[in-house]
């Protein structure tokens, strides 16, 4: 094998997508050592925690200074093929539409340039009482290194 260049743990943002690493271990597998189904959300999950911690809009940061969280509204998963023990998993990350309250994404879990998973996912902004919450304009601003089309994206 030959040394590649360090990634970030919290992977990296280029070209408006967000990519983050995984290595597949054995507890993400079943008996047969094939990734579990629900495993893959629990990656799609981990790539947008870090996705924000990129943005400087960490779980933590928004729910302590802005009093927001994000919740998963909507989770449409294509399982195409496999991902197996010990397997170096790419996951890619995009906003499709940002809107008033919420985020479309479009996250792509790949294995050396293969499709394995293709998610879409709304993402709700919702205040500490679980109410939806407009997204401030800290929050666009932090957001419009995943926006290709600025005016595409539009509240």
């Amino acid at each position: 094998m030959s040394p590649t260049a360090p990634v970030p743990e919290t992977g990296r943002i280029e070209a408006g997508v967000h990519r983050l690493p995984l290595r597949v271990y054995y507890e993400d597998t079943d008996a047969a050592g094939i990734v579990y189904h629900a495993n893959h959300l629990k990656f799609a999950e981990r790539a947008r925690t870090e996705m924000l911690r990129c943005l400087g809009l960490d779980h933590t940061t928004l729910l302590a200074r802005l009093g927001l969280t994000f919740t998963v509204r909507r989770c449409l998963a294509d399982y195409l093929a496999p991902a197996f023990l010990d397997d170096r998993l790419l996951i890619e990350t995009r906003l499709v539409r940002r809107g008033g309250a919420s985020l479309e994404l479009e996250q792509r879990v790949t294995r050396a340039g293969r499709l394995l998973v293709r998610l879409e996912l709304r993402l709700a902004l919702v205040s500490a009482d679980m109410r939806a919450a407009r997204l401030p304009a800290a929050l666009r601003a932090a957001l419009a290194p995943l926006a290709a089309d600025p005016d595409r994206h539009r509240a």
